[in-house]
């Protein structure tokens, strides 16, 4: 199967232009937030990496464009010019908002439940698939006999009327 030459072409060129669109993230840290500090620009780009935006809640503040997101990006440097250590900056968010800031929440206290229950609903279901087959090759063959003499040749004759009408 060819396709037409436009198609070509623009198959063609978005294949080309995927790698670009990968390689080159949205930041959406706009000149007005960076801090004067680059060794402080680059702790709190690294920490923005790690907190969620409240809004969107599968990106992290720094490729969001939300406004909350901008607010904690500010914070985030606040914190840092104001002289915390990463892990206080973010202990202060945490405190603010909830774990859920995290991208990958902590596994202390009731959070072990939820990173332990996909493996534990997997091992589960591996037993009851286990159990379910082990009970099938155990079980008695079925003892249903097939059809008499009478019943074939009663069969036969109705197959052969149907076929003839």
């Amino acid at each position: 199967m060819t396709l037409p030459k436009p198609f070509r072409a623009l198959l063609l060129l978005a294949l080309l232009a995927l790698p670009l669109m990968q390689a080159t993230p949205a930041q959406a840290v706009q000149p007005d937030e960076m801090l004067a500090d680059p060794a402080l620009e680059a702790r709190a780009r690294e920490l923005s990496k790690h907190l969620r935006c409240l809004v969107c809640q599968n990106e992290n503040i720094d490729d969001s464009n939300a406004a909350l997101a901008r607010d904690l990006r500010l914070l985030v440097r606040e914190r840092l010019v104001a002289g915390d250590s990463d892990e206080e900056a973010v202990a202060y968010l945490v405190d603010r908002y909830g774990e859920f800031v995290l991208l990958q929440p902590t596994t202390r206290g009731w959070n072990w439940l939820l990173w332990a229950a996909g493996p534990i609903l997997f091992v589960l279901a591996l037993i009851l698939a286990a159990v379910y087959l082990r009970g099938r090759a155990r079980a008695e063959p079925s003892t249903e006999a097939g059809l008499s003499a009478e019943e074939e040749a009663r069969l036969k004759r109705i197959l052969d009327e149907n076929r003839s009408s």
